[in-house]
């Protein structure tokens, strides 16, 4: 069987730190979501150095279904590194994103998919944030910023649900906080993005590994750079193609 035979429609990426209570309800509603879609698929679970088997009870769920995969990063390197190591790793023609604290509902996967049909990226807009006061008013500080300073139009760059047309995300450069602004620098690119409204779910497993020092301070930080970056890109388009 070819390549292109044996590769599946569709992606899914999720990093995970410490998510070991977590990922069972995960991993059932992953599998009743994606059933949904009708399409081919499989399953990347990117292990950032958990400390509590995280790591141990992904790999158990792999040997029980071959549709999931398992990367195990040798240290705990932060969010952006783990989905950069999923990212360049998915098979499928469609990627999606999101978080391992079943904040982020499996089940609004096919409305992404179904919005895929007429854009390259489908960002979620999380609709009655289940968050503290405290968070909900960094992000908006911070979706603030980089809107004024980058112009995208992206309006929760904070939710990680998210899907891509795998061409959208081709060559990007990777970066510490690149997960922040991954559908802005497919837009400066020229990609098609579009935004859906998607349920938001309060953490009622482990807790929130970030907080709002690397959150907003970081994210503000970053923003200097993606500016540069935006800057600096090299646009051409070849004469007949």
């Amino acid at each position: 069987m070819d390549a292109a035979r044996s590769r599946p429609q569709l992606s899914v990426v999720v990093p995970a730190y410490n998510e070991v209570e977590s990922l069972p309800a995960l991993l059932d509603e992953l599998r009743a979501a994606l059933g949904a879609t009708q399409r081919t698929w499989e399953l990347l679970l990117v292990d950032d150095g958990s400390r509590d088997g995280t790591g141990d009870a992904m790999e158990s769920a792999a040997r029980a279904d071959p549709r999931i995969r398992v990367l195990r990063l040798e240290k705990n390197a932060g969010q952006s590194a783990a989905l950069a190591a999923g990212l360049v790793r998915a098979a499928g023609e469609v990627i999606v994103t999101l978080d391992a604290d079943l904040q982020n509902d499996p089940a609004d996967i096919p409305a992404l998919l179904a919005a895929l049909a007429n854009a390259d990226v489908v960002s979620g807009v999380r609709q009655g944030r289940r968050d503290s006061w405290l968070r909900l008013v960094s992000s908006r500080i911070a979706n603030g910023m980089r809107r004024a300073v980058l112009g995208d139009r992206v309006t929760d760059i904070g939710c990680s649900l998210k899907a891509y047309r795998r061409e959208a995300l081709a060559d990007l450069p990777m970066f510490v906080g690149v997960h922040r602004f991954l559908p802005a620098l497919c837009a400066f690119r020229g990609a098609r993005v579009v935004e859906i409204p998607v349920r938001h779910r309060p953490r009622t497993q482990g807790v929130s590994k970030y907080g709002v020092g690397n959150r907003l301070w970081r994210g503000i930080h970053d923003l200097v750079g993606v500016a540069w970056l935006k800057r600096r890109l090299v646009r051409y388009q070849v004469r007949g193609e």
